[in-house]
């Protein structure tokens, strides 16, 4: 099945700095990994930017502007916060990282693909309505699930996340309507400190925290148990993806035991889902990973699995 793979150089120009481990290889490891002759027939595309417009509908205007207007010198940064930083090419790939997810959207609303994967960064589950953090800038999956429902009429979005960090970001923006839904599984305690199974919004937000070293058994099973029964119970016209594979056992940033197969496994299992209940449409958005050989390695299966399933 042929699978629709938005990236964008401009996304490379975003550089934290030394030592960051949100860095510009994240994403040149992925592209290298699905640059080998089995990913030959992905469907190749620049990300656009996404518009003001688009972006306000899931961040107030003055936020927009405020990051928008953040430029700095070419050697110079701008702290945010403790872990978020801008450098000179970070506005852009802001704009492109959330463009991907909009271009996916289009794709698979006309029916040009049923699959899209958006190789982007920076990652974006944890920018909330009016604050960037977690090295996130923009809400991506939220504002591609918002365009959904503006651009192409699709009443109920659902967007599922398996970073090991919680996306209290895509929550905020979700957690006030209905017609929204958001379920992921995730490390606690970790960073950012949210998503206990308690946080349930209007009943449209589902969490499966996860204790240090728990293995891939544990992940499969909080999928096949609670969250993707919740995902198929609220009917999506469309399920978004936020794909981050820090949950691997390799990762630095947190201590779950999840392997290659495990997201394979979730991925064939999103895509059946998908099938039955809105003809297969898919968008998928990177967000965490850094172990650079177990994201490449986690990103080649997730895109196999989009490609085969």
């Amino acid at each position: 099945m042929s699978v629709l793979l938005l990236s964008h150089r401009a996304c490379l120009h975003h550089d934290p700095g030394p030592h960051h481990p949100e860095c510009p290889d994240r994403l040149r490891a992925v592209l290298k990994a699905l640059d080998q002759e089995e990913f030959s027939d992905l469907i190749r595309d620049e990300a656009p930017q996404a518009t003001v417009e688009q972006l306000i509908r899931v961040h107030p205007q003055g936020y927009v502007d405020a990051i928008l207007g953040i430029r700095p010198e070419p050697d110079d940064s701008v702290a945010l916060d403790g872990d978020t930083v801008m450098s000179w090419g970070s506005a852009e790939a802001a704009l492109r990282a959330a463009g991907a997810g909009v271009a996916g959207v289009d794709a698979v609303c006309r029916g040009e693909v049923r699959r899209v994967f958006c190789a982007v960064r920076p990652p974006g589950h944890h920018a909330e309505p009016n604050r960037p953090m977690g090295f996130c800038l923009f809400a991506n999956a939220a504002v591609a699930a918002r365009h959904a429902q503006a651009a192409h009429g699709v009443e109920r979005v659902g967007v599922v996340d398996f970073d090991v960090h919680h996306g209290n970001g895509t929550q905020a923006c979700f957690e006030a309507d209905a017609s929204l839904f958001y379920a992921s599984s995730h490390q606690s305690p970790c960073y950012p400190g949210t998503g206990e199974a308690h946080e349930t919004g209007v009943g449209n937000i589902v969490n499966a925290p996860l204790p240090p070293g728990a293995d891939g058994a544990a992940f499969r099973a909080a999928w096949a148990e609670t969250l993707l029964p919740a995902l198929e119970a609220f009917g999506p016209g469309l399920i978004i993806i936020s794909a981050g594979f820090d949950a691997h056992a390799r990762d630095p940033l947190a201590q779950l035991r999840v392997r290659e197969a495990d997201f394979a496994w979730l991925t064939e299992e999103l895509c059946r889902l998908a099938d039955r209940a809105c003809g297969g449409k898919v968008v998928s958005l990177l967000e965490g990973g850094y172990d650079l050989e177990a994201l490449a390695a986690s990103t080649a299966v997730h895109v196999r699995a989009l490609m085969q399933a």
